[in-house]
């Protein structure tokens, strides 16, 4: 996930929505409903793996982009999060409908999600950026990452099986764990925030009862 914040497109001015990075996350997205329609459709399941695999380099690339060709903007500090985990929630979907994983380690994933997003309402209220992430929130989502396309491999190439089936299991469990972990974190320091910053005047909601 490339870490470009609001706060970076802000600083350097940029209003551009024509750039290389913006081009692939737009890629990314198209790329999701291809990846649905392979894995839950005919069953292309090598295929689907190597849109997966596409996804996650271009993920990498998009954000090491936009500082090499000073191309950061506020369109691609929405749409790369946006893209990020709405990828990883489709491929949690198909992972789950093929019977490859568990519903319960999908809902806890999405599950995280739905919980840290109303944060954001916090720190927008108050005039603040939303935090920086987290080192360990990076180490878990790039765990998660590599886990999903490594789940996937072991359903397409069973001969990868004795290698792809215990990595992916390993990568996942200690991602989820991470993922899991951090949340709490960003709880903390929301609540923190929330604490020692009032409401920035002129915002939504200020003034009014959170009761």
């Amino acid at each position: 996930m490339t870490d470009v914040t609001d706060q970076d497109a802000t600083d350097t001015g940029a209003d551009r929505i024509v750039t290389v990075p913006n081009a692939l996350s737009i890629l990314r997205l198209l790329g999701v409903p291809l990846f649905l329609y392979l894995l839950l459709g005919p069953h292309a399941d090598v295929w689907a793996l190597l849109v997966l695999v596409a996804s996650g380099v271009t993920d990498w690339a998009d954000g090491k982009l936009a500082r090499l060709l000073d191309q950061s903007s506020r369109l691609g500090a929405l749409l790369d999060p946006f893209v990020d985990r709405l990828s990883i929630v489709a491929t949690l979907i198909g992972l789950v409908a093929r019977g490859i994983l568990p519903w319960w380690i999908a809902a806890v994933l999405i599950g995280r999600e739905l919980v840290l997003a109303p944060t954001l309402v916090v720190y927008r209220r108050r005039g603040l950026p939303p935090p920086q992430v987290l080192y360990l929130g990076k180490g878990a989502t790039f765990l998660l990452m590599c886990a999903l396309p490594l789940l996937l491999l072991d359903l397409a190439v069973p001969a990868t099986s004795v290698v792809a089936h215990p990595l992916g299991w390993a990568a996942l469990i200690w991602g989820t764990t991470l993922y899991v972990w951090t949340a709490l974190l960003y709880l903390l320091q929301c609540y923190r925030t929330a604490r020692a910053v009032p409401p920035h005047p002129g915002t939504p909601g200020h003034g009014k009862a959170t009761g």
